[in-house]
């Protein structure tokens, strides 16, 4: 065959494969999010270090599954107003307030630097190419304009300190004089680019999911233990994403803001939209014992698993743990807790309250895993919670 002839068939069997590759789905899961609520009053939100002015808020994420690519995602979604973002940038983590040197990333979102979020938007950014193991932290910096502007949309507990600097300094390799804050405005998701068979598992649930009393940036809660067993199994195939809200409820919302939407409203927006979503882990009820019926939450536990099944997904659910309380709201925990053991309802059952209760007092926990109000684990506590899930759990 004539030389040119063959150039000519090697270079659309290249623009072919070129054009197949192009074509062919990313895989984006969420390896990192953060279920947000509602605006405290002023006096708090300032105390708290949640009105920005010309300032850098950067905060840091414990991101579950590592990659080459990410994106991240901003919210406004309880904003009464437009919230303008300056400048958005991404890298990994050094120590305290510093960035790895060499990791620094800026953010594009539609291929702007600076942009405006409208009430009740999200924002997806374009992705960025950053190297990241498994398990790492990730420094998200916000440039927020001049003009102060009380943060809308939060996630209030963290157990993760972050940081605010003056002016914009989102590239800056350390920020020395910066305040500190413990929680994460605006930033709900982390997304990452995975092989084909990769997919999330979401847990959903209130302040012992929110990782309440486990010891600060040390990522002890439970998920991130059930998180660490599955990076270490060979083969693993899930990213691990945290939708606790401290004090949320399946059945109705409280007087507190801070503790979100209940977890039938917030559904669809914290666990049903994460990228890549294959299990839902649902470990919820505890606050909802003292006021709601038995047959109350045992109905929002059905519709949270109907709407799962509805997406073709599996849901795994978990008993409800001891509280310090009277005895009639633990026997209405102990006919929700069989009805969760028995029903085969859920797609798996993980037996929390086995784990953790006394043997001998089944209404309090054990010792070695009392924070001291025998309500929320300690880090022992949080241990044997994530040791406890059966992993086998996770097929798909």
């Amino acid at each position: 065959m004539h030389t040119s002839r063959k150039l000519q068939i090697c270079f659309v069997a290249f623009f072919a494969i070129a054009a197949i590759a192009k074509d062919k789905p990313v895989n984006w899961i969420g390896t990192w999010g953060a279920s947000p609520s509602s605006v405290l009053a002023d006096t708090e939100m300032r105390r708290r270090k949640l009105e920005f002015d010309n300032q850098t808020v950067r905060l840091i994420s414990h991101i579950s599954v590592g990659g080459e690519q990410f994106r991240i995602r901003l919210s406004n979604f309880y904003g009464t107003k437009a919230l303008a973002i300056g400048e958005v940038h991404l890298a990994l983590r050094g120590e305290g307030a510093k960035i790895q040197p060499g990791s620094d990333r800026p953010v594009t979102f539609s291929g702007k630097t600076a942009f405006t979020i409208p009430p009740g938007g999200q924002v997806l950014s374009d992705p960025v190419a950053l190297k990241a193991p498994n398990a790492t932290d990730l420094a998200v910096s916000l440039f927020m304009p001049p003009g102060a502007v009380i943060a809308s949309t939060v996630h209030y507990s963290a157990q993760q300190t972050s940081y605010v600097a003056t002016g914009n300094v989102v590239g800056a390799e350390d920020l020395p004089e910066a305040a500190t804050i413990t929680s994460w405005p605006y930033l709900t998701g982390i997304d990452v680019v995975a092989p084909e068979k990769f997919g999330t598992i979401v847990t959903l649930g209130d302040s012992i999911t929110d990782g309440s009393r486990s010891t600060s940036n040390e990522n002890r809660r439970w998920p991130d233990i059930l998180s660490n067993r599955l990076l270490a199994k060979k083969g693993n195939t899930f990213a691990v994403v945290n939708a606790g809200i401290g004090g949320n409820r399946i059945m109705s919302d409280t007087n507190n803001i801070a503790y979100g939407q209940n977890a039938l409203a917030r559904f669809d927006r914290d666990v049903l939209s994460v990228p890549g979503l294959k299990f839902v882990f649902l470990f919820e009820g505890v606050n909802d014992v003292s006021g709601a019926t038995a047959e109350d939450i045992i109905f929002g536990m059905k519709q949270l698993i109907e709407r799962t099944h509805q997406r073709g997904l599996k849901i795994i659910g978990a008993t409800i743990m001891p509280l310090r309380t009277n005895p009639q709201v633990h026997a209405k925990r102990d006919t929700v807790n069989q009805w969760i053991r028995t029903s085969n309802a859920f797609d798996g059952v993980v037996d929390f309250d086995k784990t953790i209760s006394d043997p001998t007092q089944p209404t309090l926990f054990q010792k070695l895993y009392d924070s001291g109000d025998n309500l929320h684990p300690n880090d022992a506590g949080h241990k044997a919670m994530g040791d406890a899930v059966d992993l086998s759990l996770f097929k798909k």
